[in-house]
């Protein structure tokens, strides 16, 4: 669990597993390899180091592996620490070493190099209660063909041996001068310098905690149990074992697992071999404790890395923030591309599994780590289209208005009068409103707006529509009416034109009341049109109205344009059906190609298309029926006669 976490708090998924053959240790290989699956942790390859394996064959694998991080597992082993010494391993791999190997650090001194800058788990280890008294009693000169007690001075006392030819040996491979310490007396420094190398107190621990359970067996079977003794009871010692909760002398507590491991306080050693003076230095590069949240404190400035860096123990980059990891086919799952996040999602961890989509009203940022709020976009005030809008609107507007005071101050000439001077000044007004309901298309809009825009442009184009209409039928009228005994003639006057536009407008406003009424316009936020931006917009309500309206609409204009292209060729006196023609073939082809374009746009430019075939087709009847007329009056006065109208 501690190895687990030491990978997990560097970063490393990407490891190689050595493994000793010496002293059976497949159990906590088995171990290991399930903590580290159960962690997302790969394993590049398990090797198995033995005396009878050619090591070029091995050695080979370690060289071609690309994980710079080795797991050492299993027993002490010189065949194993043959096997690693090589330049791959001296140069950029990290060794991890088990807690049984840290009492072997004085007899490697040969293998510097490879054992160098490598990790190590041990327990912190505390006094054991009258080691002390114990060891005063053991020294060189009670006990002078002691083996064990000599490599220990020798080691760390660099003390002579009486053995002179293990001296030799010794001193072929690890060169450092020895000195006689034969007359030291009561000295047992080097006995607790060793022991410090050493997980003595964990030895004590696991001995007091199995005599106690074994302890606590026998107590139970005494009081509670009359059967034979023969049985085998070890599953009881056991499970005593498991309920343990031990308070040492010191006062703190000792238990298990759920793992079945014991609760402790672990160190992270880092190892430092300075061979000029023959000494091994253990930098404390981090704590771990079993019983918290199995975290690792590590200060990154206690360690010291090969080549000055930390390795990298992973199968390949981590991805960015703003990435995802994607499988690439392999049979790890450690190995993996980075993708970046689709539209419209983040992802603000490294090696991220998924990314997160932003909220509707949120938007990923260029590097997508974060969502930000999106931006409202409509058509504003400060946006150039409105400005040429407003201005061409109040262009227009200003020359409806000169050409209606023209009418106006030439009421009684002949020119206005033969046109319909009734029907004439309604159109005039409505093109007028329909140049001035284009501000009901611009800025913000809300639910008020929503429903007039539509309701509003509609009435006014259907009254400009219906007055053309009216002017093209009085044309019809009066060339039938010239026939003798024509049933025509009573439908010449005002009256007849003012009923046409009354009635054709009054459909259009029957539409438009039974849409408000049914299913009105409102205020949308569109949120899934761009990723980047919320569209303020008007939801037309009902579709089928809407085009409805416009179906009507176009239909007024047609027969407009056909009546007025059937009467085109009458006498000069009638020829107001010549732009009458002209006036709605300009009509309708706007609004013929205004309708693609307007659904094939979204959000302010479908607005400001639907401005310009406003402010088009009203000039379009504006200047073809009225300019020529306008013409007369100011620059033809002598056109503009009672006998030029009655040929």
């Amino acid at each position: 669990m501690a190895t687990t976490s030491l990978l997990k708090h560097f970063g490393w998924n990407w490891v190689d597993i050595i493994v000793s053959d010496e002293g059976g240790r497949e159990s906590e290989l088995l171990y290991l390899t399930k903590e580290l699956d159960r962690h997302g942790i790969c394993t590049e390859f398990v090797l198995k180091s033995s005396r009878k394996v050619v090591f070029h064959k091995q050695r080979n694998i370690i060289q071609k592996s690309t994980s710079k991080v080795i797991i050492i597992c299993g027993q002490f082993s010189i065949a194993l620490l043959e096997l690693l010494n090589i330049e791959v391993i001296h140069r950029d791999r990290t060794l991890i070493f088990s807690e049984s190997w840290f009492s072997h650090f004085h007899v490697i001194y040969i293998y510097h190099q490879v054992t160098n800058c490598s990790l190590i788990l041990v327990p912190i280890n505390k006094p054991v209660p009258g080691l002390d008294t114990f060891l005063s009693n053991i020294n060189l000169i009670n006990n002078p063909n002691d083996p064990v007690l000599e490599d220990i001075y020798y080691f760390h006392g660099n003390c002579s041996l009486a053995n002179v030819h293990k001296l030799r040996i010794l001193m072929r491979y690890i060169k450092r001068p020895v000195r006689d310490c034969t007359s030291i007396e009561h000295n047992f420094d080097y006995l607790l310098l060793y022991l410090n190398n050493t997980s003595y107190h964990s030895v004590y621990t696991a001995t007091l905690l199995l005599a106690r359970a074994i302890h606590d067996k026998n107590v139970y079977l005494k009081l509670n149990y009359t059967g034979s003794r023969d049985r085998d009871h070890s599953w009881m010692t056991k499970y005593f074992l498991k309920i343990m909760n031990y308070i040492d002398y010191k006062g703190d507590k000792i238990s298990f697992t759920e793992e079945r491991q014991l609760n402790s306080q672990l160190t992270l050693q880092m190892v430092d071999l300075v061979i000029q003076d023959y000494t091994i230095l253990f930098l404390n590069a981090g704590n771990y404790s079993t019983t918290e949240d199995r975290q690792f404190f590590v200060p990154n400035e206690n360690i010291i890395w090969k080549n000055g860096r930390m390795p990298q123990g992973r199968c390949n980059d981590p991805c960015s923030p703003g990435y995802r990891k994607a499988p690439n086919g392999g049979y790890h799952v450690c190995c993996y591309d980075c993708m970046p996040c689709s539209e419209g999602e983040i992802s603000n961890i490294t090696d991220s599994e998924i990314c997160q989509r932003c909220p509707d009203d949120g938007w990923p940022d260029e590097r997508k780590v974060k969502c930000v709020p999106k931006t409202y976009t409509f058509l504003s005030y400060e946006d150039d289209i409105v400005t040429i809008s407003i201005f061409t609107s109040l262009l227009l507007s200003a020359v409806t208005i000169i050409i209606l005071g023209i009418f106006m101050y030439r009421w009684d000439s002949p020119i206005v009068r033969a046109n319909n001077r009734t029907v004439s000044f309604i159109l005039l007004v409505s093109i007028l409103l329909s140049f001035l309901c284009v501000f009901l298309f611009l800025g913000r809009p809300v639910d008020i707006t929503c429903m007039l825009r539509q309701t509003v442009f509609g009435i006014f184009f259907s009254i400009s529509v219906s007055s053309v209409l009216s002017k093209t039928l009085t044309v019809c009228i009066a060339f039938k009416a010239t026939k003798p005994g024509s049933v025509w003639r009573k439908l010449i006057g005002v009256k007849t034109s003012s009923y046409v536009v009354g009635i054709c407008s009054s459909i259009q406003v029957l539409i438009c009341v039974s849409w408000m009424s049914v299913s009105p316009p409102y205020q949308e936020f569109d949120m899934t049109t761009y990723t980047d931006q919320i569209l303020i917009q008007c939801n037309e309500g009902s579709d089928i109205w809407f085009y409805s309206m416009l179906g009507y609409l176009g239909f007024l204009a047609a027969v407009s344009f056909v009546l007025a292209f059937m009467v085109r060729t009458l006498p000069d006196s009638y020829n107001e059906a010549k732009y009458i023609t002209f006036s709605m073939l300009v009509f309708c082809s706007v609004w013929i190609t205004m309708i693609p374009a307007y659904l094939s746009t979204r959000g302010k430019y479908m607005v400001a298309m639907e401005i310009f075939a406003i402010l088009a087709s009203s000039a379009g009847l504006l200047g073809c029926i009225f300019l020529p007329k306008c013409y007369i009056i100011m620059m033809k006065p002598a056109m503009n006669c009672q006998n030029k109208f009655n040929k």
